[in-house]
């Protein structure tokens, strides 16, 4: 025998504490790689419990329609008569794209290619493309001075959905989510519907660095026929109900003993919780794609049964439903692709903004409506928009290019005033002039609405607070009633 291997006088040789020890380490490393995987800390035993606000909020959610591509405000919301007048001139333009910003540039103006007129009480001026929103102007608050980082989409969507454009950065939702987690414990609490895989992809709703549980939770694709869009591995194909309720209580047993043992370990009752939150959401969570239950003339103000508005009247109607469920942010998108380029993305042939806003118009005022009716509309925040706008003079003719300099956002419901035009741009559409917001500031605006104080949501990351407004942003106070 080895004296070396021997324990001397209850004394424990290394070789000897090492041998006996090893599996203690394997099992603090599982329960690390458990707890990372889960998205859970030791003082938090269910994650997405509903937490309190920094103060008393106005909005309890949100939903955010996302336009990707860059709609043309100078086509829609923001009527310049200069550029009637000026149509087909050369205008000095300063500072486009890649241009020397001490240079002026010619570039050749285009009207607009639909008519204005004035809408509501507020007298708003909307264009033909969107005759069913201009009914409910007198909802709404229009931000014509927005601005934002980015000429390309990519760059540019990463920062309307992360506040950075080119580093891993928690998105909107995420930050939502760990600010004030859900109100419903059955159900995650951000959900984007039909996300595009392109221009930024799942980095758009993704959590980066904050604990995973904060991800949102993609319903369907872009590219992908809406009947068969479904919360992702919320079924289990090969296991009944009732199998599968045997096995889960059998895990809990295990669970519940382990904790047992060990009285105090908050991790082992975050595991507990987690997995309830799972099953409860496979139990809760299919129901709510299912519109079937929803009235004949509900779904026909959404104009859904109709050849052009179906898919995204559908994707409106969900977004009420997840909405009344209780979660905190929502996202619809807008964003599938032909031939490569996002919609609403028109370099050249600007007339195909039509059929966009042919499927989109309906729905998106059937959404106000059916919100309003319900009472909905008073702390729920409608936010819609894209990731820049397009300029007032033409590409290819009869194109717009992008434009991040200046364009319109709108929001509706949640206390902000109603009816207005805040901010404004040049005589032409391009460079946001007055009451300039950037989008770091609509991102600090939309977490006040939500009682967070955009400087106090952080998180502590490679040895740093991080926040999504990282040093910037300023809450537009004006607009809020």
């Amino acid at each position: 025998m080895n004296p070396a291997n021997q324990i001397v006088d209850s004394v424990m040789t290394r070789r000897e504490m090492l041998r006996r020890s090893a599996c203690g380490f394997g099992s603090i490393a599982l329960a690390g790689l458990c707890r990372d995987a889960l998205g859970l800390s030791s003082s938090t035993l269910n994650p997405l419990a509903a937490k309190a606000s920094h103060f008393a909020p106005r909005a309890k959610r949100v939903i955010f329609i996302f336009m990707q591509g860059g709609p043309s405000h100078v086509d829609s919301f923001d009527f310049k008569p200069q550029l009637v007048k000026n149509h087909q001139r050369q205008v000095d333009i300063m500072g486009y794209r890649f241009d020397d910003f001490r240079q002026m540039t010619k570039r050749t103006m285009m009207k607009p290619l639909w008519e204005f007129q004035r809408y509501g009480q507020c007298g708003q001026p909307v264009s033909s493309l969107f005759p069913e929103t201009a009914k409910h102007v007198d909802d709404i608050c229009f931000l014509h001075g927005m601005h934002t980082e980015g000429i390309a989409h990519g760059p540019a969507t990463l920062f309307l959905h992360t506040g950075s454009v080119n580093l891993v950065r928690p998105s909107v939702g995420s930050w939502v989510s760990y600010g004030l987690g859900s109100e419903n414990e059955n159900m995650p609490a951000f959900v984007t519907l039909m996300p595009t895989e392109r221009m930024g992809g799942p980095q758009n709703y993704g959590n980066a660095f904050l604990p995973a549980i904060h991800q949102g939770t993609a319903i369907g694709k872009a590219e992908q026929d809406i009947k068969n869009i479904k919360i992702p591995h919320i079924a289990n194909s090969r296991l009944s109900e009732t199998a599968q309720k045997r096995q889960f209580d059998l895990l809990q047993q295990v669970n519940h003993s382990q904790a047992e043992t060990s009285p105090g370990e908050d991790d082992i009752e975050a595991s507990i919780n987690a997995f309830e939150l799972a099953y409860r959401m496979q139990i809760n969570a299919p129901g709510l794609t299912d519109l079937s239950g929803e009235s004949a003339p509900t779904k026909a103000i959404y104009g859904i049964g109709e050849k052009e508005t179906d898919v995204f009247g559908q994707q409106c109607l969900m977004a009420r439903r997840l909405a009344e469920s209780g979660v905190r942010y929502i996202q619809v998108n807008y964003s599938d692709n032909h031939g490569g380029n996002p919609r609403w993305d028109q370099h050249s042939n600007l007339p195909q903004h039509a059929r966009h806003a042919k499927a989109v118009d309906k729905p998106i005022a059937g959404l106000l409506q059916d919100l309003k009716t319900r009472g909905l509309l008073e702390d729920t925040l409608v936010w819609w928009g894209g990731e820049f706008g397009r300029t007032p003079f033409s590409q290819n003719k009869d194109g717009r290019d992008h434009n991040p300099h200046g364009f319109t956002v709108w929001l509706a419901g949640a206390s902000v005033k109603p009816g207005i035009a805040y901010g404004a741009t040049d005589e032409w559409g391009y460079m946001a002039v007055e009451n300039k917001l950037h989008m770091h500031d609509l991102h600090a605006t939309l977490l006040h609405l939500l009682g967070l104080d955009h400087e106090k949501l952080t998180y502590r990351y490679a040895g740093r607070d991080f926040r999504l407004t990282d040093v910037y942003g300023q809450v537009a106070h004006q607009i809020l009633a």
